[in-house]
């Protein structure tokens, strides 16, 4: 059968067939800065495989905050990062998100045939390295990047390039869009809760879960219910506050009744000023307390927003009980007042993906129905720049949000209700 040339958005030659260009959503250096902007429709080559290397053809992709980072330059160049480490394209394609179908296979992927439908993990690493060959955790490997970001070739395009390592069925009974959404927040949540120990959430465990309707605060609250802890959700307006309790929140904190957020400044050395600030922390504090119990303070934080709130969350966290942290989505340049921290024995732990036993333990929740994929809006391919931006801003819906691919005109598009896991499953 003849090689075909380009194919449009929504359409596929047959199984195994990979045409000549594709469409991808690209970001370039002279574009850098906020979407939509960033993010353009070109038409370019599909990429080669190396031998450990499997194309899978993207029916549907889901949108992370680190495809915004990318197309800001910034806080890392991730064109500049990836030409240093070897890929020579001028380009970056981001998404770190995908389900699709194996399109082709090097000649040294042991498992993956063509047709085999699949979600990706995000986690790319050389499957020779000798740390992860000896059983050492692959987010240690010195090779790990994280695919789409420090890596191109990621799912916003018509076929993505991924290493063998990265693949695992697509969980069963769920749609494309569903199952597109919830690999890179899902073992992310998974490590932040059940990796660091003795720091893992535990029956009675009160939660702290900033941005609980966003994309990492879905899985936050729906993994601490499923251990028994008691989650309790930051949120900015009733809509997302209703999405939580969906979820199985116990109860939900509207942060915009609060004025004390960002970094602390050192005016915090002086007496009087660290009084002020504290009252109204101890306000938030009590609003914790509101649905946990007088004096049942957080023992896990789970952060992410980082400048803004951090202060606040060393801040109500139990005494021995631990803030962890996987990005800093208002800013990197994090204080705290280490009064709170020393004295009290707290532990701050940042924490970065998850490795493949936390991937198959979170996939096989969301194929058992015991998490809710928290899929709030389906967009179009035409809409990746368009939907980054809400992103950016803080405008997009509740959830996590997926674009059709491959299976453009075969979903439905739009607002997706968010109604929670069959917790009567478990």
């Amino acid at each position: 059968m003849s090689r075909p040339d380009l194919l449009p958005v929504g359409e596929l030659p047959p199984v195994g067939v990979v045409p000549r260009r594709m469409h991808a959503t690209t970001i370039r250096r002279e574009r850098f800065g906020e979407p939509p902007g960033s993010f353009v429709d070109e038409v370019v080559d599909v990429p080669a495989l190396a031998p450990d290397e499997v194309l899978v053809a993207v029916m549907a992709a889901g949108l992370n905050f680190n495809a915004v980072w990318a197309g800001r330059g910034y806080p890392v160049d991730v064109i500049g990062l990836r030409q240093r480490l070897g890929e020579p394209e001028p380009f970056h394609v981001a998404g770190s998100d995908c389900a699709g179908i194996v399109w082709a296979v090097g000649a040294e992927v042991p498992r993956h045939r063509i047709g085999d439908e699949v979600v990706v993990w995000p986690g790319w690493y050389d499957s020779a390295d000798p740390h992860v060959r000896t059983g050492g955790d692959p987010m240690r490997s010195r090779t790990l990047r994280a695919w789409g970001y420090e890596t191109s070739w990621g799912s916003f395009a018509q076929f993505a390039k991924v290493k063998w390592t990265q693949l695992a069925p697509r969980p069963r009974g769920r749609s494309w869009a569903e199952a597109a959404v919830t690999t890179l927040c899902g073992v992310t949540a998974m490590r932040m809760l059940h990796h660091w120990h003795p720091h893992v959430v535990r029956p009675g465990d009160p939660v702290l879960i900033w941005g609980g309707a966003g994309g990492l605060g879905v899985y936050g609250i729906q993994l601490t219910r499923l251990a028994g802890g008691i989650p309790v959700a930051v949120v900015s307006d009733p809509e997302r506050a209703k999405v939580c309790m969906a979820l199985g929140a116990a109860g939900t904190i509207d942060r915009t009744a609060f004025d004390h957020w960002g970094p602390l400044d050192p005016a915090i050395n002086d007496g009087a000023a660290m009084a002020r600030w504290v009252s109204r922390a101890r306000a938030f504090g009590q609003a914790i307390w509101d649905i946990t119990g007088k004096g049942n303070s957080p023992a896990i934080v789970y952060e992410h927003p980082g400048e803004d709130t951090l202060p606040s969350s060393i801040y109500v966290c139990r005494p021995g009980g631990m803030v962890v942290t996987c990005a800093g989505t208002t800013g990197y340049m994090a204080s705290l007042d280490l009064r709170f921290h020393w004295m009290m024995e707290k532990r701050f732990q940042g924490s970065h993906g998850g490795d493949l036993d936390e991937w198959a333990r979170f996939n096989s929740l969301v194929e058992q129905g015991l998490v809710d994929p928290a899929l709030g809006h389906v967009g179009d391919y035409d809409d990746i720049g368009a939907l980054h931006a809400a992103m950016a801003d803080g405008s997009a819906a509740p959830g996590k949000t997926a674009v059709l691919v491959g299976a453009r005109g075969h979903e439905p598009l739009g607002p997706r209700e968010i109604t929670g896991p069959d917790l009567g499953a478990r």
